[in-house]
């Protein structure tokens, strides 16, 4: 991209009032934690489609996950999911993501693979299942403090496929009675971040089913309790960006877990389906970053931008590269619209003029930008031809099949 593609760039948006150094200044402090889950093998309801080069531990994990980072400067960080990434000593899994520029970032429970969780974990009607979840839980909390992570993420696959197979107000209780013991357990520096699932694998009903369930146990354990938002567990043509404003209203959004679908929660790459519903939800992000309300700004400041796909027939660490980019080029765009120009709209009451100023961002190529700001980071023009044409697609090979998987 030419410099004067980018000096044009530019004079169109400081002719619109847009601060050009600011956006920058904020698309080079996004950072987008990727999952170690992303890098192995994983498959369809129906079958794992095993690849060449998949990592076969979780020290290798991160050694793709460096890769990501080394090309993007994106992603300094890598959640674990416990046990698909359990090792003897976490302080050596944590000064190894250190040694190649990483660090350890959320911590994931998994409640939905053991024989015994089929009827549920900690919802379980049998008590003594419901004790080992809770055990498992406190195990995540004590490797999220050895390893200096800030938050533990929770999904629960809990629920029933039939009317009558659980009681759905005691399981309610239970469900409380677990996060209230594990948020206990926190330390003061960390959060709990609540995640909900409106189907699958339950389909009759799902114990943390919507936003609504999960910002209501929130409020109940007090303020390190958080909603999480993955923006492929809600229903076909639910407005995904009102929940985003309104958890950010209440200082309850805690984070993000980015992929895309397009029927059901397909966890495909994030921007792939509807690109304009993610640049959507940053611009609610960006408007409620220049509240008056310094409670709404620091909620904004904290809200942890973290990738959750199975790249199932997808080479994993290209499916990684384009994850973040997308997510990069539509807070990119989302930072340029004016939300003065849509403010005075707003007051005149003059709809297609709001919503003009909202879109006419969106329709920005934000490629000369991009590449600026690559530039000036030291970070290639194009990330992903800078991956493909190194030498590591080539290295990894050597690991052949069989690596690890979920």
């Amino acid at each position: 991209m030419s410099d004067r593609a980018y000096t044009l760039f530019e004079e169109q948006q400081k002719a619109r009032g847009i601060n050009v150094e600011q956006v920058k200044s904020k698309l080079k402090a996004l950072k987008i934690e990727t999952p170690s889950w992303g890098y192995g093998d994983s498959g369809t309801r129906f079958k794992v489609f095993q690849k060449v080069g998949v990592p076969r531990n979780p020290f290798e994990k991160f050694e793709d996950a460096a890769q990501v980072h080394r090309v993007t400067g994106l992603c300094p960080s890598v959640a674990i999911h416990i046990p698909w990434d359990k090792v003897d000593d976490y302080s050596k899994l944590k000064s190894h993501a250190e040694s190649l520029g990483l660090s350890i970032g959320a911590v994931n429970p998994n409640l939905f693979q053991e024989e015994e969780y089929m009827l549920g974990s900690v919802t379980n009607a049998d008590a003594s299942i419901r004790r080992k979840a809770m055990e498992h839980l406190l195990e995540c909390v004590d490797i999220a403090k050895e390893t200096g992570s800030r938050d533990v993420s929770l999904w629960f696959a809990d629920g029933t496929n039939y009317p009558g197979q659980g009681d759905i107000r005691k399981r309610k209780s239970w469900m409380l009675e677990a996060l209230s013991e594990m948020y206990k357990a926190l330390s003061p520096h960390m959060r709990m971040l609540i995640e909900y699932k409106f189907f699958e694998p339950a389909f009759y009903h799902t114990d943390l089913a919507d936003w609504g369930m999960a910002y209501n146990y929130a409020l109940k354990l007090g303020p390190q309790a958080e909603v999480l938002v993955d923006t492929g567990h809600h229903a076909q043509g639910t407005n995904v960006e009102h929940i985003v404003a309104y958890l950010i209203d209440e200082k309850k959004l805690g984070g993000f877990h980015f992929n895309s679908r397009k029927y059901a929660d397909d966890d495909l790459i994030v921007g792939t389906t509807n690109p304009y519903e993610l640049f959507l939800i940053f611009y609610q992000i960006q408007n409620a970053g220049n509240d008056s309300d310094a409670g709404i700004r620091q909620t904004v400041d904290n809200i942890a931008y973290m990738i959750d796909q199975s790249h199932s027939i997808e080479r994993k660490i290209p499916a990684m590269i384009r994850s973040v980019l997308n997510v990069q080029t539509q807070c990119a765009k989302a930072l340029l619209v004016n939300h003065d120009e849509v403010e005075e709209a707003q007051q005149r009451n003059d709809v297609l003029g709001a919503e003009d100023a909202v879109r006419r961002a969106f329709e920005f190529d934000v490629t000369p930008l991009l590449h600026v700001i690559r530039e000036e980071q030291g970070l290639p023009l194009d990330p992903m031809k800078a991956y493909l044409e190194s030498s590591y697609p080539q290295e990894i090979l050597a690991r052949g099949k069989g690596g690890a998987s979920w």
